[in-house]
């Protein structure tokens, strides 16, 4: 092949193919783009689904989406770039997981998958054919990898436990009886 590097060209095509599909979805959250909610929209839904702010989740949601695959697709900062996308398909995965593996019966098997690829990704390093080798690796340090999982996966656990604790809450149950009515026996009393 030349002076092409089959691993290289492998990793960009990974990095294109993956960071496509996260920016997309990413788009979907935050603009509203390829049918997606925009912001308003997936914060509803986040609230919904026990993610809570909503706002704030749903727009750290899609820029980890799409900010994370733009600079995997780059090749750029890939450990941070990596990390955040992963930690963002947690909370994915633990929205999913409930309806086992399989995507077809709503699964977490997608977002697993993509986690995966982006955290192996974050982890492998970008390849030649990367921002990252053009710029020495100035964006991806030795130090960036480890600060950069460490801080996603803290994240990622805050709020995905912060969640399953909200959705494993007891919901207040309306009473029919105002709390504040006085008793037979205080009315008594007054009398």
């Amino acid at each position: 092949m030349g002076c092409l590097n089959r691993k290289d060209l492998g990793l960009l095509a990974i990095r294109l193919g993956t960071g496509a599909v996260l920016v997309a979805h990413g788009s979907q959250k935050l603009f509203g783009w390829f049918g997606g909610g925009g912001l308003d929209g997936t914060a509803q839904a986040m609230e919904a689904m026990g993610f809570r702010p909503g706002r704030q989740s749903a727009l750290a949601a899609g820029l980890g989406e799409a900010g994370g695959g733009v600079l995997l697709a780059l090749g750029a900062a890939t450990p941070a770039a990596g990390a955040a996308a992963a930690g963002a398909m947690s909370g994915a995965v633990a929205v999913h997981s409930k309806s086992g593996f399989f995507a077809m019966q709503g699964g977490y098997e997608y977002p697993a998958y993509l986690g995966f690829v982006a955290a192996g990704l974050g982890l492998s390093g970008p390849g030649r054919y990367s921002v990252d080798h053009f710029t020495r690796h100035r964006l991806d340090r030795p130090v960036m990898l480890g600060l950069a999982f460490a801080a996603s996966a803290v994240a990622a656990a805050a709020v995905v436990g912060r969640r399953e604790r909200a959705m494993a809450a007891p919901a207040e149950e309306p009473t029919d009886e105002p709390a504040d009515e006085p008793t037979d026996e205080a009315a008594d009393d007054v009398t």
